[in-house]
């Protein structure tokens, strides 16, 4: 039974979700759009622009990785409540140094750059404060009978805030071509998404939760998890999807401004780009939906075939971007996105279904812990064929080609087991 004073947490939380999430994608995205104009001036190249998406990103990755025990810790000891405005408050802290770096470099990218990275990762400590108390706090704000509800509409509205942040970063940036009202809106968004969770009631805590004892029950989870033979492979299937969306991700810029241009169109904004990015999201949500009506819970048995369709999405985006024309190559883009969630929710389901019900909370943070190890990795893999010089469209044939280096790796036990037995 929720108490009748901390009812109105959940609408306030919804409504925190909704802008926090808005505002982390429409910094991003307005961070990255000098680079459009910069590379139709001649100033830069594709492998720069794709290069400054993998920084961001692995800037933003790695508190997850270093503080993902500390977060849970913080989020069982104190009030979750607390943990929520605390997670915007450093967001709204990092926005606001980058914003001075942008005003004390207000004609020269380069050299706002580290003032911007440094910035963004405090923004990536703050979400990951804030990650254990959105989902952990909702037990304590509904009902039991709701809970399942309420998960979905926070992953509902996260979604929605994802696409319209994308969207309102590069459209506001087109408009004004200064970074300094876009940094201004993010502020905005962070306070007044910390501003809701100033008017939550205070939830429950437990006082007697040493930071020892918490990291060590994380790690045991980790060991675990990794051990156990199907478990384990469900872990390295996700983290397989998370690496691949985000060098997928991170590349997408870069990618599309060579699609733009080899197509003709000369007047390439961020708003056209960030089309291109959306039809990936609406793909893997199609997908999402989809795989909830072609397999039941535990069914894994397709688990394989998408992921080596995704890889041949993939591996077509890189090979033809040039001679699918803009329908055929966003029409590709689109089944890239579906494979990709054919490929992660029977996986997700199956992990969430299978584990001990008793420690579901201890599993998502050793989940969150992998997927997040695995998107630095794809963001360093970008990085990396960056700066070796390979254009947008190569990294996408090296990713298919690392993808079934991958699966065949992970095929190879298995038919030692099969020789083994024969």
């Amino acid at each position: 039974m929720i108490p009748e004073n901390s009812r109105r947490n959940y609408p306030l939380l919804l409504a925190s979700q909704f802008l926090g999430a808005f505002g982390d994608n429409f910094l991003l995205a307005a961070i990255l759009s000098p680079l459009t104009y910069l590379l139709r001036e001649g100033t830069i190249n594709e492998q720069f622009v794709s290069s400054q998406n993998a920084h961001f990103s692995e800037v933003f990755f790695v508190p997850f990785l270093l503080l993902a025990p500390l977060a849970g810790y913080l989020n069982d000891r104190y009030p979750k409540t607390t943990w929520l405005a605390g997670g915007n408050l450093l967001k709204l802290l990092g926005t606001l140094l980058g914003l001075v770096g942008i005003i004390i470099h207000k004609n020269d990218y380069s050299g706002g750059v580290a003032w911007q990275l440094t910035g963004y990762a405090i923004v990536g400590i703050g979400a990951c404060m804030y990650s254990p108390a959105k989902y952990g706090i909702l037990p304590e704000v509904v009902s039991s009978d709701r809970l399942v509800k309420a998960n979905g509409t926070v992953e509902m509205l996260t979604l929605v805030a994802i696409l319209g942040g994308l969207a309102g970063g590069a459209v506001l940036y087109d408009n004004v071509r200064s970074m300094i009202p876009c940094y201004l809106v993010s502020v905005m968004l962070y306070l007044l998404a910390l501003a809701f969770n100033l008017f939550m009631r205070r939830t429950p805590h437990n006082e007697g939760c040493l930071l020892g004892d918490s990291f060590m029950a994380f790690f045991r989870s980790l060991g675990t998890l990794v051990s156990h033979r199907r478990l384990g492979r469900i872990l390295l299937g996700c983290a397989v999807f998370w690496f691949a969306g985000a060098a997928l991700r991170n590349n997408l810029q870069g990618w599309g401004l060579e699609l733009f241009r080899a197509v003709g169109i000369q007047e390439i904004t961020n708003e056209k780009l960030a089309l291109l990015k959306a039809l990936l999201v609406v793909g893997i949500v199609s997908g999402s939906m989809l795989a909830g009506q072609l397999h039941r819970i535990g069914d894994l048995s397709w688990t394989r075939r998408y992921g080596v369709l995704m890889a041949l999405s993939i591996l077509g985006l890189g090979l033809c971007q040039t001679s699918l024309g803009l329908w055929g190559a966003g029409a590709l883009l689109l089944v890239t996105g579906i494979f990709a969630g054919l490929l992660i929710v029977p996986l997700n389901a199956a992990l969430q279904s299978e584990c001990d019900q008793g420690s579901l909370g201890k599993t998502v943070a050793v989940q969150n812990f992998c997927d997040y190890a695995a998107m630095l990795v794809g963001a360093g893999f970008l990085s990396l064929l960056s700066h070796l010089g390979q254009d947008p469209a190569r990294i996408f044939v090296w990713l298919a080609v690392a993808l079934a280096l991958i699966a065949l790796a992970l095929r190879v036990p298995t038919l030692m087991g099969h020789l083994r037995r024969e």
